[in-house]
Parts: structure tokens; sequence; C-alpha cells
């Protein structure tokens, strides 16, 4: 996601066995993860928001004896089932890019980490859905889903990000007082997500008209997630204004952070006015993971590669 490195810095970088960087069909498939990751959460909100969660009334088949929807079922099998599609594509780029990487692996350890790492998660994702099914929408277990493919995009963004830089040794390219501001910034990010979580599962759109959420106060929650979403915001306004004051390595993406966080604020304040229109939540959400990508990146471009340094 970051820019790709320049002739002066890769012919600087040593020659390894098994070549250092990735190979163009490896970039390809590490961009179809990150957007099949992003893509599933909208796919996934569709179903919750359009009451389709138990669409497909049973796991790993749709209905009795068949793996896809029959006659008998509604179109909200065909939209709950379009969403367990997409997982066998988003699987396959995982194990590809895992295998891909695994040829460079021992000069880009970070990438065969993170691409490990992306693979157990997607695995814990499937099993997590078909228990989501079984236990016919748990709102925890539906908050915890929808977090865990968030972290799927930023993890996969991480990758993309590193995919483009050296690997070995790093070094800060910031002050240390604006690393320590935009880590605090990244906890306030994360703190947001929570209470967004919460708040929705709280909501009135609980992925199925048969089931209610009781529990926390769905209008209190949206003030209590308001909160730390402002905080932020202030917060990324202050690294945006340091970054360009100092021409920091950052302040391309924290640009593109501020604006995507001006954008759900807006979203969030126009859901909470008008009832919650399913599309406006839908766009929130999907918005929410590329937000955090977008942080996630910011926070890799703190430091640079020794190498770079070096030229």
């Amino acid at each position: 996601m970051s820019s790709a490195p320049t002739a002066s810095s890769v012919a600087a970088r040593p020659e390894i066995p098994g070549g250092g960087f990735p190979s163009r069909f490896l970039r390809i498939v590490a961009w179809i993860s990150f957007v099949l990751n992003t893509l599933i959460i909208g796919t996934g909100g569709a179903v919750r928001l359009t009451g389709s969660g138990l669409g497909c009334p049973n796991w790993p088949l749709c209905a009795p004896g068949s793996l896809v929807p029959t006659e008998e079922l509604t179109y909200h099998s065909l939209i709950e089932f379009g969403n367990r599609t997409i997982s066998g594509p988003l699987l396959v780029s995982a194990i590809l890019v895992l295998l891909l990487t695994w040829r460079i692996r021992a000069a880009r350890r970070d990438l065969f980490a993170i691409s490990a790492v992306v693979l157990g998660l997607v695995v814990l994702q499937a099993l997590i859905g078909g228990v989501i099914v079984w236990l016919h929408l748990n709102a925890n277990l539906v908050g915890i889903h929808y977090v865990i493919s968030l972290a799927l995009v930023c993890i996969t963004a991480a990758y993309l990000t590193r995919m483009y830089e050296a690997g070995g040794l790093r070094e800060r390219a910031v002050p240390k007082a604006f690393a320590i501001l935009a880590h605090v910034t990244t906890l306030a990010m994360a703190v947001t997500v929570i209470f967004g979580v919460l708040t929705t599962g709280s909501g009135p759109h609980s992925g199925d008209a048969t089931i209610q959420r009781d529990g926390i106060d769905a209008v209190l929650m949206s003030h209590i997630h308001a909160w730390p979403g402002y905080i932020a915001f202030a917060l990324t306004l202050a690294l945006l204004v340091w970054a360009a004051a100092r021409r920091l390595r950052p302040l391309r993406w924290i640009v593109a952070l501020f604006a995507a966080l001006v954008v759900q604020i807006a979203i969030g304040i126009y859901q909470a006015r008008t009832g919650l229109p399913p599309l406006a939540v839908g766009v929130h959400m999907v918005l929410a993971a590329l937000t955090a990508a977008a942080m996630t990146v910011v926070v890799l471009r703190l430091k640079r590669p020794a190498a770079d340094a070096a030229v």
C-alpha cells in the first residue's frame, strides 16, 4: 500500500538467495487477499442488515442435504450463501500467499509471519461462522466475528505495506513524541471500534427478524461510542498538522486516515439521526475496517528499513 522501492534503494540492497522481494504473482494475490477480506465485511453486513443471518439454517451445508440454497428457501438464503461463497476464494488466497511467501521466508520472515497469521484467522473465522449459525446468531459471537474480520483487513494491509519495503532491521523515521502520539491515536481508534461493535449489537439490526437483542441501551451506547471517535479525530488532526509541518514519512497516509475519519463521523451522525438506515450502517462497517487499515499503515510508516536509511 506504500510506494514502491526506488531504483537506488533496490540497487543498494544485497542479493539474497531465494529472493528478498515478493514476485509479481505474489503481489497480485496479496492484493486479492486484502480486497476479499474487505469485501466479506460488506457481504457480512448485508447478511445482517437484511435479516438474512439464518437464510442458510445449517453449516457447513446451507440446507439439510444441500450445499446450496433450495427452492423452499427465500432470497435471504441467496444473500447468506453469497457471503459464504466468498470464504472459499478468501481461504485460497490466504493459502497461496503463505505458500508463495514460504519461498522467500529466509529473507522475509516478517512477511511469512504475517501470512501465517492471516491464514490462521481465516480458518478461525470459518469455524466461528459455523458456531454462530448453530447458536442462532449469538450477539457476542457476531461481534467477535466482525472484529476478527476487521483485524484481517488491518493485517493484510500490513502485509501489503511491508511487501513494498526491504526486510531486515528497521529504525524510527519520526520523532519519538510523534510515534507516541500515533500509538495513543491507535488506542483511541481501537476503543472506538469496540464500542461501535457493542452499539451495533444492542441496536435493531440483529441479523434475523425473529431474533431480538436485549441488554445495553442502544442510544446510550451510541453516545459512548461517539466520544472516543471524536478523540481519535482530534488526535489524528494533531498528527496531520505535525507531519505536514515536518514533512514526516507517514504524511500521505495520515491525510488518508483523516479523510476517512471525516467521512466516518459524517455517516455516524447521519445514521444516528435517521433511524439507522441499513445502507448507512453497512457503509459505516466497511469504512471502519478501511479506517483501521489506514491507521495500521500510518503506524508501520513510523519506521523505515535500515537499508533505506543508509542509502
